[in-house]
């Protein structure tokens, strides 16, 4: 079963939005409680300190996900280095995608960007099975040189499955039609290597993502070694 990593930084407070939980109802989700201590604190120290509170408020996320009709398993770490943590912890489990929650109501809409050296079958497998029957509409995003090949075929691909699939095409860079397109969507899928992905996620240009949605983003993850990479 198609399996979903979902880092929470359980002790300042985070959570996952009912859309999110919602949207995942469909797939395996692991919920990754994570602290960031700082660089003087031995994570054995940290756990003493708070893992029982953190393990707690990963139960009550867990329990939402079974209300609404799916299930979540939950670990915790500690951990000097978020990102590190997060691909390690993907890698480790075997995860297929993996979240930045976001904040979002019921998803009606995902965009999905195909610009990049992206593992375009995988990502459209991917959105196949998280929308399931349900009505939720596609816009694939082509933006910088993207093969009009590679855009057909995704297209082909979801309408196929029953999917309902619109397109947008931007002149714009990669990243800026990314941020531009966001407004007007629930929830975005992305490929592990789109342009600026780990900018857009880690930090430098989050502040402009981020003044531009709120939504969950979901990062498709590439096999490796991958075979189905289409290069732009």
């Amino acid at each position: 079963m198609t399996h979903v990593l979902v880092p929470v930084a359980v002790l300042k407070g985070s959570t996952v939005s009912g859309g999110l939980i919602d949207l995942l109802g469909t797939l395996n989700v692991t919920l990754l409680g994570y602290h960031v201590v700082p660089e003087q604190t031995p994570p054995d120290q940290a756990r003493a300190q708070f893992e029982e509170r953190a393990t707690n408020a990963l139960g009550n996320i867990a329990e939402e996900f079974r209300v609404a009709g799916g299930d979540a398993y939950y670990r915790m770490v500690f951990t000097g280095n978020r990102r590190k943590t997060i691909e390690r912890v993907a890698a480790e489990i075997g995860v297929d995608a993996y979240a930045i929650t976001g904040v979002t109501g019921a998803v009606e809409s995902l965009l999905v960007p195909l610009s990049g050296e992206i593992a375009v079958s995988r990502i459209v497998g991917f959105v196949t099975t998280l929308i399931g029957d349900r009505d939720i509409v596609v816009t694939l995003l082509a933006a910088g040189n993207v093969p009009e090949s590679r855009h057909d075929e995704a297209a082909t691909t979801l309408e196929t499955a029953g999917v309902q699939t619109e397109t947008r095409v931007s002149a714009a860079g990669p990243f800026d039609a990314l941020v531009d397109a966001m407004p007007g969507h629930d929830a975005v899928v992305v490929g592990e290597a789109a342009p600026s992905l780990s900018s857009f996620l880690f930090g430098e240009k989050s502040n402009r993502a981020a003044a531009a949605f709120v939504g969950p983003v979901l990062v498709v993850r590439r096999n490796q070694p991958e075979t189905d990479t289409v290069h732009s």
